[in-house]
């Protein structure tokens, strides 16, 4: 435990010495409802994590795992938390078993703070984690119910690399009424950023599925927010992007 500690307190000054006040005012333009941060970009994180995974290469999984839930349980910038990410963002590729999927969910709901951090787990961690595992993949649908609006919005992000993802020689294909489903629960969601994930599934399920979400969207676009049917139609062609936006 004294070394999770001294770990902590070393990947943390290592974020102090490369921050500035510059890097914490732009990164905070992205969020209107605040961000903790010291200051330090994603190249930054990503070379000292980098760099302290070389210099520790001794280290088992299961510690590394033990040491980003120790910096997790602790930390008090956005940073820290993203560090503890890409700990164990490659190892889960080959290492854990299938109990990871629920720690995820944890982490989910008690950590993530912030639509960045959501996605972040989602689209690079979670994403190598069930790549690896994709009979875990619709399991994550759990997470759309869940009373933490971040892990609902996971719901949806995680999904988004796995609508069609060549594995190997094979193809993987979501099933579209998964997605349907999802959006189904938050159509109606509170949370602005729930909201956006759903415009996010949609518009990536859009190429694979045309005529499948031009006709959800249709069928339910007087219980959608604007923003929302914006967002899912970017990459519909302009025509019924435009017939859809004048119903």
């Amino acid at each position: 435990m004294d070394s999770y500690r001294d770990f902590h307190q070393y990947l943390k000054q290592e974020l102090q010495t490369v921050s500035s006040e510059d890097k914490a005012a732009s990164m905070r333009r992205y969020f209107p409802n605040g961000l903790v941060c010291i200051g330090a970009i994603s190249e930054d994180i990503n070379q000292i994590s980098a760099e302290f995974i070389r210099e520790h290469g001794a280290m088992l999984p299961e510690e590394y795992l033990s040491l980003a839930e120790y910096i997790l349980e602790r930390a008090e910038f956005h940073e820290e938390i993203l560090i503890s990410y890409r700990l164990i963002e490659k190892l889960v590729k080959r290492h854990f078993d299938d109990n990871l999927l629920v720690r995820f969910q944890y982490w989910l709901e008690n950590y993530a703070n912030n639509w960045a951090l959501v996605d972040d787990l989602c689209i690079k961690a979670i994403y190598n984690y069930l790549y690896a595992r994709p009979h875990l993949i619709e399991k994550t649908q759990l997470w759309a119910r869940s009373e933490v609006s971040w892990c609902r919005r996971a719901s949806n992000v995680v999904w988004v690399k796995f609508i069609y993802r060549k594995m190997g020689k094979q193809v993987y294909r979501l099933n579209p009424e998964l997605v349907f489903s999802n959006c189904d629960l938050h159509i109606h969601d509170p949370d602005e950023f729930v909201q956006k994930s759903v415009g996010w599934l949609l518009k990536v399920t859009a190429p694979h599925h045309h005529d499948a979400v031009v006709n959800y969207i249709k069928t339910n676009i007087a219980s959608m927010q604007k923003s929302t049917v914006r967002y899912a139609l970017e990459k519909v062609p302009k025509e019924t992007r435009d017939e859809i936006m004048r119903l």
